[in-house]
């Protein structure tokens, strides 16, 4: 990471640097990200080799007090140890990228509609716990409770490589609050994350003339404008099937940006885990099935308390704690899992 910095701040001393401006800005950005890595990383060899010499000192005049203390701040060095092994491991061409972050509901009628708002909820707490911004760019309110399609942009440091373990359908079993009978339900819910690759990726390519462009109003909020005009945009990929939507912004021309991001990030993810095999063949809400033997991770209310990831058997028992944002240990078994996976596959 030194020799890392050491190269970005050479570059950016050569003639023409700021020529072209998005390109110096996106060097700026890696150089910051790598100088934050390394900071902690200091920092953390730095408090561990004090507590070290601490410890030392107390031994030697047997100061047991004092080793109860060093001792009780032993799972909070090794949880940042594990953040910055984390932090190694996304070291994907994208990993460190902003991502939009999609939810549908599948089967389940209202309760799958109300399971996507609480999944919708769930991520927004996660990201405010880790201090990434965001922005809801597509929200469908359902017609009797929860969404109908919910689409968000999150920004910040590995945005995309933590959330992308989240791809895939979640399954919820619960007493639904919508049957008189008080009756077990099972819903399901499809979360989709994409990089975002910003307008002028050339890395997916998309044909105009593969496009289908549709226009039509609002139903969101937003006052007699919204209502009168135009101005959101659905688009679909013709060869993919792949349909994507954004109204939140009263310009047509912003939200047909904002979709073309969705769309691009969508396609560049289908072409990841056709390429990678790590999830099912066809990725498109059209096309996957959102119900029974396909969900990534169960969440149960009832008869017992459980949240289980199936691809990595993870259980957490307090589901309170999980759907109010604390997905950390799932995300982080997912990106031991897959990192292992990488290296077995690597070896063979």
């Amino acid at each position: 990471m030194r020799r890392k910095i050491d190269e970005l701040n050479d570059r950016t001393l050569r003639e023409g640097f700021w020529d072209d401006p998005d390109a110096a800005k996106d060097l700026l950005a890696e150089r910051a990200s790598v100088e934050q890595t390394l900071s902690r990383f200091d920092t953390l060899v730095r408090e561990l080799s004090e507590q070290s010499e601490l410890v030392d000192l107390a031994a030697s005049e047997g100061e047991q007090s004092m080793l109860d203390e060093i001792g009780a701040q032993v799972p909070l060095f090794e949880r940042r140890v594990r953040e910055l092994e984390l932090s190694r491991m996304l070291s994907g061409t994208h990993d460190r990228a902003d991502c939009i972050l999609s939810i549908n509901p599948g089967a389940g009628g209202v309760d799958a509609q109300d399971w996507a708002e609480m999944l919708m909820r769930m991520y927004l707490r996660w990201c405010e716990r880790k201090g990434l911004k965001t922005e809801i760019v597509n929200h469908q309110a359902g017609d009797e409770a929860g969404i109908k399609d919910v689409a968000i942009t999150v920004s910040g440091m590995n945005a995309y490589g933590f959330l992308r373990a989240e791809n895939g359908v979640h399954r919820l079993i619960r007493i639904s609050p919508f049957d008189s009978n008080a009756r077990r339900h099972t819903a399901f819910a499809a979360v989709f994350v994409v990089p975002d690759l910003g307008e002028e990726n050339t890395e997916i390519e998309i044909r105009p003339e593969d496009l289908e462009v549709d226009t039509f109003r609002s139903s969101g909020a937003g006052g007699q404008h919204v209502n009168k005009t135009e101005s959101a945009i659905r688009i679909k990929h013709v060869p993919s099937g792949i349909v994507v939507s954004c109204q939140t912004e009263r310009s047509q021309h912003k939200n047909r940006s904002t979709a073309m991001k969705m769309l691009r990030g969508r396609l560049f993810e289908k072409q990841r885990q056709e390429r990678e095999a790590e999830f099912a063949k066809d990725y498109t809400s059209q096309q996957m099935a959102i119900g029974f033997g396909s969900q990534v991770r169960t969440y149960t209310l009832a008869p017992y308390t459980l949240v289980k990831d199936e691809r990595t058997e993870h259980k957490i028992s307090d589901v309170n704690r999980v759907l109010d944002g604390d997905i950390d240990e799932f995300v982080e078994a997912y990106l031991l899992k897959a990192a292992a996976d990488r290296e077995e596959k690597d070896k063979n």
